[in-house]
């Protein structure tokens, strides 16, 4: 490595302002920072000693993802096994298939289930990877911006959001859209108002319903439909649920690909929390927001409405409410950065996602609308919560 390090500090001359390669510095950046770390320091005051910079929190927030990306990977092929078991076919059809006849497509079977799964969820994964990258290089060399690490956190968040039968060329357009319009747009990396991978699924829901709802999409092979539990308990009730507290608390249930096990956004949100990359005060909030609204639910029933008999506990197992409390509404760009605030956003969100799950029984996921709606009014918290501080700071001192 030593060679390569001597060739980089060798050429880096041609890459810096007045250099003939000068604007395609943020690709030598990036591959430099990416292969050695950064080398640059703060040259004016005030100087803060501190191991933290934005790679390490980066970093620190992809290792807190690989449970769940590990989970994804298992949980997929599981539920594709099981369906393939059930209708008596032996290995699905297409590339899959062949690479499947390696190993069989056994659902109790570790290793077939997570290569099973893995053999969806990496194309999604590369896409991702790969378009979204194109849009950072391509703005980041307009600009003269370095290139950031942040979006190797978008494009691991936004692949654990998706069904496993999403098209391709669907996920293409859905994270051309997050980092085009929701991020670059407003400046690129610290500047967007709400989270990229977020907005990028927002737009696939809403242009490509399709592929993002109903019951057929949550199970990898063709013909065959498996509801997700809030989705069962909205089309009949709570008593006719086929999944246990502890399938959902572990994630051997369907849903999107990595959202599904509250066990393994645990692990993260014990890594983000212990090195304090995330704001514990807005996972608490949250949770005591989606409690509340939940209870209120639950001890106010209706009729016509089963989502209403869904127990608090319950709620805070199924769906995107424990990967979006921990990985989505933390995002330290789009959430609120004020401690009061923090509490505010954080109840609203917990609020609004519990709200929109059960008022609205079509659509019996709210998580996503609630953090991106929170993103909205976030820097509205921070500006009164301010304003509220000189105003009394005023009063005191005069």
């Amino acid at each position: 490595m030593k060679i390569l390090d001597d060739f980089f500090q060798k050429i880096e001359h041609h890459f810096l302002k007045g250099g003939k390669l000068e604007k395609l510095y943020p690709l030598f950046e990036a591959t430099d920072s990416f292969l050695f770390g950064s080398s640059g320091t703060t040259q004016s005051a005030p100087h803060v000693r501190d191991a933290i910079d934005l790679k390490r929190i980066m970093i620190t927030v992809i290792i807190a993802l690989i449970p769940c990306t590990l989970m994804a990977m298992w949980n997929t092929g599981y539920q594709a096994n099981l369906a393939l078991q059930s209708i008596g076919i032996a290995f699905p059809e297409g590339w899959r298939g062949e690479v499947m006849t390696l190993i069989g497509c056994n659902p109790d079977s570790f290793f077939s289930n997570f290569l099973h799964g893995s053999l969806y969820f990496l194309p999604i994964y590369l896409v991702t990877v790969v378009v979204g990258s194109i849009w950072e290089g391509l703005f980041n060399l307009i600009r003269g911006h370095e290139m950031s690490e942040a979006f190797l956190v978008t494009s691991l968040l936004f692949p654990l959001t998706l069904p496993a039968t999403i098209p391709l060329w669907q996920v293409a357009v859905g994270i051309s859209f997050g980092v085009i319009f929701a991020k670059e747009a407003f400046g690129g990396v610290g500047k967007n108002f709400m989270n990229p991978a977020l907005a990028s699924r927002a737009f696939i829901y809403f242009a490509y319903p399709a592929q993002m709802t109903g019951n057929s999409v949550w199970t990898a092979v063709d013909g065959v439909s498996s509801a997700t539990p809030l989705a069962q308990v909205a089309e009949a009730s709570m008593q006719q649920l086929d999944v246990t507290w502890t399938q959902a608390f572990l994630g051997s249930i369907p849903g999107s690909m990595g959202e599904t096990s509250a066990l393994a956004c645990l692990f993260g949100a014990a890594l983000l929390l212990v090195t304090r990359i995330a704001s514990w005060r807005i996972m608490l909030s949250m949770l005591i927001g989606g409690l509340l609204c939940s209870f209120f639910f639950f001890f106010f029933p209706d009729p016509a409405n089963p989502l209403h008999a869904i127990p608090p506990q319950w709620h805070m197992v199924l769906g995107g409410f424990a990967f979006g409390l921990v990985f989505m509404a933390t995002d330290p760009v789009s959430a609120a950065h004020t401690p009061t605030g923090q509490w505010i956003y954080g109840i609203l969100v917990g609020v609004l996602s519990i709200l929109i799950r059960v008022a609205n029984p079509a659509y019996p996921e709210g998580v996503m609308l609630a953090i991106l709606f929170g993103n909205v009014f976030a820097p509205l918290f921070d500006y009164f919560v301010i304003q509220a501080n000189i105003k009394r700071r005023t009063l005191r001192h005069g």
